[in-house]
């Protein structure tokens, strides 16, 4: 293999660092044990302490949870719902919105990004026409059906994180719509959250199903079916302009 060969080749395999510095996060973070501590049995069990601390700490208290948050984002891993609970109980609905929302898109772009740069080109060349007729389709109304997908609580947020990446989606497009789709389910959790205090004191657990409850599920679908009018106004005008042709 001459040098030429061998460049080519390390820049083929320099493109899943990031990925793969995402896996090992992951896989460190489950061998220390420490998603035991994104529970509500946790929560519960450390309440007290760490309100302490957050108390006598604030500034320090949002800035370590903005960045717990990113990483738990970052890294896909299971526990954010209950990290925005016990984020409002502590710094209430207001601030924890604010700070979860940044914090959420910070580490869905680093994953969008990791991502693209691992397995974007990849997917291309093994899918060939058929991805690239998706991508074309999916890119034309990028922001509508990226702000859909995050506004419907019924796909993953994970999921949605990396599908845009494979379909070429813009990095500006995808922060926009993935800051601005998160708040509505980020502040009805931050409203869950800022009542945990009567939760704890009956040694109950939050009804995380009140998101489908009507009366905030059907806004949310609502918000979901608006940012889907440009995609069928611009269908409409593009059949209007074929059938003038």
């Amino acid at each position: 293999m001459n040098q030429k060969e061998k460049a080519i080749k390390n820049n083929g395999l320099k493109r899943f660092i990031p990925i793969l510095a995402i896996a090992v996060g992951a896989g460190f973070f489950f061998a220390m044990g420490w998603h035991q501590y994104l529970s509500f049995e946790a929560m519960a069990a450390n309440r007290e302490a760490i309100m302490g601390w957050a108390d006598t700490n604030p500034v320090l208290a949002i800035a370590t949870y903005m960045a717990a948050y990113t990483a738990v984002v970052a890294l896909s891993l299971p526990g954010a719902v209950w990290m925005s609970l016990g984020g409002a109980f502590i710094f209430g609905i207001v601030v924890n919105s604010i700070a979860t929302v940044f914090a959420a898109t910070t580490g869905a772009t680093i994953i969008f990004l990791a991502t693209r740069h691992a397995f974007a080109d990849l997917a291309r060349a093994k899918a060939g026409n058929m991805l690239i007729k998706l991508e074309e389709g999916f890119n034309k109304n990028a922001f509508s059906y990226l702000l859909f997908l995050r506004l419907v609580p019924a796909f993953p947020f994970w999921l949605v994180n990396i599908v845009p990446a494979l379909l070429g989606v813009r990095l500006g497009t995808y922060v926009i719509a993935t800051f601005f789709g998160i708040i509505p389910g980020t502040v009805v959790f931050s409203s869950v959250g800022a009542g945990l205090g009567h939760v704890f004191d009956a040694g109950e657990t939050p009804d995380l199903g009140i998101i489908f409850e009507p009366q905030i599920i059907i806004p949310i679908i609502a918000l979901a079916l608006l940012s889907l009018v440009p995609v069928v106004y611009n269908r409409i005008k593009q059949k209007g302009n074929n059938a003038d042709g």
